[in-house]
């Protein structure tokens, strides 16, 4: 196997490179002004590693997979072209009046909670550029009344006039019947053809949201629209780098549904978040690797902490109305929370609470942490964890970067020590004390609400800074098993490289499987098949044109079920691709019964309510060659030579502790360590606390376990 895939962060971007049995992995500055270079930078790094220069590897891997926060980064800094609305006449005030709970959609808990300073962002289409048409399709998509075409033409006319650069056209009920949607854009192409310079593009809401909800899906086309020039211009760019370098294959991108698709098959909404769902990804695949069904996923770079769960009883959680930046979108997402807990989190005093506060802004890679000396001067996480010793000054991330205990010691008395009266090493402790606490509540919140119990399951430290904070957040929310898994420093990058390609496809609908008021099953499957049909028709075109073979394409079918009018909606994998029979009906009670009883409790089923199917969805996906990583099979017991002493500081201990260090090359599989200790690779550390134990594993794995006395 020949593969490179990349995953860039906020601050580092992440390479990994299978090359014929070589697992290699490799780590640059994310260059935020061109992708490109900080991508060929950890490329490049990557082949000196195999002995090859990078045309040679491009020109013979049989893929490139790239996970990116391109169109992450163009929505929060509002960039891209004004784009205009054509909606139903009457729904104009849906964009700008956004939902009720608006106003915080995005915001933390507290901020939501300061409703004397609510106020809703500034919408990203302004009013004069939303148009209402005369048309209308009822609910069960028959049209009411057709389009009058003259009155289209002129309203497009008059939205260029304001300035309009990108069309969005999202009509009510066109998720059940876009005929109408369809009309506009064969008006708006005759006005405005695509061979012209004047051509603009247009996006329809039916095709970016399969989903009923007209704010959402309104919301879903528009932001596709604000990224699609970026996107586009910035996907080109970095295809370019490539050709020039030798690569002749499609570059895959990463989806944020868990799949991956060739560019011309992608949209700018399935992109966003695709680098930490990649390493979800990854996490689904550790978890049959190494016979272990309930783990949590925890994710810590340098801007943010991602955290995600994968379960012994196979759900797969999607977050089908995600909230990105401060708009709902209704799209299906692999889901994942995300707080801004990483190294480069800037910590403050708040006098007010007088307490520590870490995040959710950050130093990024540019100018980043104040020990980097590039320009930072406020302190962050790394330079606490620098301060209390746990990081090394001359050989961090390999060497690559040089660190200046100096200057992070002075952003912590400047913003932290003058302000709270706290000593140099109490306050780096608050820091690291708080940061930990975030992390640890926000676990424990997103595994609890969920129906799970956060001691039943492994945790999976991952990212560059998870194995250094691993054993402080598991510690506070009682959990006593943690997996580093093999490359964990780049592991995002690692579940691109093993990505199939993949589409989902979904609808929404009102089916009752089961009428409660007549006490019956679904009879007519007419409905249900006939979707499903549809679904795989789309997904089996998005294949092909990708390339990919009939013979080679699968699919799966799952619905979203809930009793009757319940806002709980639970996600089920139907075993079949056909209902043909009650048995089939039966069978999907079932299933639904015994999942919401896992989650929520046995006995809190309501089939008293109903049980009916509101949208139905399609998984359709080619499989390809998977990475292969094995769990250790060895477990000696024998103890490592420290290769040195150092003084650290542990939040929970008073004063200096002396701390062996350990390089990683040097600690073979199944070695065991004793914490306090630091073992150090060239892209990440693990940190071993008072009362835990490192066993080491194979490909750089490692397991930490708390000493029971």
């Amino acid at each position: 196997m020949r593969r490179v895939s990349v995953d860039i962060g906020g601050t580092f971007t992440d390479c990994f490179l299978a090359f014929d049995g070589a697992y290699v992995e490799a780590k640059a500055l994310t260059t935020h002004n061109n992708l490109a270079s900080g991508f060929m930078d950890a490329l490049g790094n990557a082949c000196e590693q195999v002995g090859k220069d990078v045309e040679t590897v491009l020109s013979s891997v049989d893929a490139v997979r790239y996970a990116t926060t391109l169109g992450t980064n163009a929505l929060i800094e509002g960039t891209g072209p004004k784009v205009a609305i054509l909606t139903t006449a009457g729904y104009e005030s849906t964009v700008p009046l956004m939902r009720a709970r608006g106003y915080g959609d995005g915001l933390s808990e507290a901020e939501q909670a300061n409703l004397p300073a609510a106020n809703r962002p500034t919408p990203l289409v302004p009013v004069t550029r939303i148009v209402g048409i005369r048309e209308r399709v009822d609910y069960k998509g028959e049209a009411v009344l057709g389009i009058d075409e003259t009155d289209v033409r002129e309203q497009i006319r008059r939205l260029v006039d304001e300035g309009a650069q990108a069309f969005v056209v999202s009509l009510i009920n066109s998720v059940v019947n876009p005929a109408h949607e369809k009309e506009v854009e064969r008006i708006i192409l005759d006005e405005f053809p695509t061979h012209l310079l004047g051509s603009i593009p247009i996006i329809l809401g039916h095709r970016v949201a399969g989903r009923k909800g007209e704010y959402a899906r309104t919301m879903s086309a528009v932001i596709d629209a604000l990224l699609h020039d970026q996107m586009y211009h910035g996907m080109s760019s970095l295809e370019m780098a490539l050709r020039k370098a030798g690569y002749k294959q499609p570059m895959l991108l990463v989806h944020n549904t868990s799949g991956m698709a060739q560019m011309n098959s992608t949209t700018s909404l399935q992109t966003i978040h695709s680098g930490p769902v990649a390493g979800l990804e990854a996490t689904n695949y550790l978890s049959k690797a190494f016979d272990q069904p309930n783990l949590i996923a925890t994710d810590m770079g340098g801007t943010s902490f991602d955290i995600g769960l994968v379960t012994a009883d196979g759900v797969k959680f999607y977050d089908f109305n995600p909230i990105l930046h401060r708009w709902l979108v209704s799209t299906p997402m692999t889901y994942l929370h995300t707080l801004g807990a990483g190294g480069g989190s800037i910590a403050r005093f708040d006098r007010m609470w007088n307490a520590v506060e870490v995040g959710p802004g950050s130093a990024g890679s540019d100018p980043g942490p104040a020990c980097y000396g590039r320009g930072g001067t406020r302190p962050t996480t790394t330079d606490a964890n620098l301060v209390l010793g746990y990081l090394d000054e001359e050989n961090y991330a390999g060497g690559t970067i040089k660190l200046s205990r100096r200057r992070a010691e002075r952003a912590i008395q400047e913003h932290i020590c003058k302000p709270s009266g706290m000593d140099l090493i109490d306050a780096a402790k608050a820091i690291k004390r708080k940061v930990d606490h975030n992390m640890a509540q926000a676990i424990f919140k997103e595994v609890a609400v969920k129906g799970y119990n956060p001691k039943n399951f492994v945790l999976l430290s991952y990212g560059g800074g998870g194995p250094l904070h691993a054993c402080g957040y598991s510690d506070e929310i009682g959990i006593s098993r943690i997996l580093i898994p093999p490359f964990s420093c780049v592991f995002s990058a690692l579940g691109a490289g093993n990505m199939n390609q993949l589409h989902i496809h979904e609808t929404s609908l009102y089916m009752m499987l089961y009428d409660a008021n007549l006490r019956q099953v679904l009879s007519d499957f007419t409905e249900f098949n006939r979707t499903v049909v549809e679904l795989e028709a789309k997904g089996r075109e998005d294949l092909r044109r990708q390339g990919v073979p009939d013979d080679a394409i699968r699919a799966r079918v799952e619905v979203d079920m809930r009793y009757g009018n319940q806002l709980a909606q639970t996600g089920i994998v139907v075993p079949f691709r056909r209902m043909e029979t009650a048995a089939d009906v039966i069978t999907l009670l079932d299933l639904f019964s015994a999942n919401y009883a896992t989650r929520f409790g046995e006995g809190s089923q309501a089939p008293e309510a109903g049980v009916r199917i509101n949208v139905i969805r399609v998984v359709s996906y080619v499989e390809h060659e998977q990475l292969r990583l094995r769990p250790s099979e060895v477990r000696v017991g024998t103890k490592p030579v420290a290769r040195a002493q150092r003084e650290c500081h542990f939040p929970k201990v008073d004063g200096a502790v002396s701390t062996a260090v350990y390089d990683a090359s040097a600690v073979a599989e199944g070695m065991t360590i004793d914490g306090p200790a630091l073992v150090e690779s060239p892209r990440t550390t693990f940190l071993v606390d008072p009362g835990w134990r490192l066993t080491m594993g194979a490909m750089g794995s490692a397991w930490l376990e708390k000493i029971t006395k």
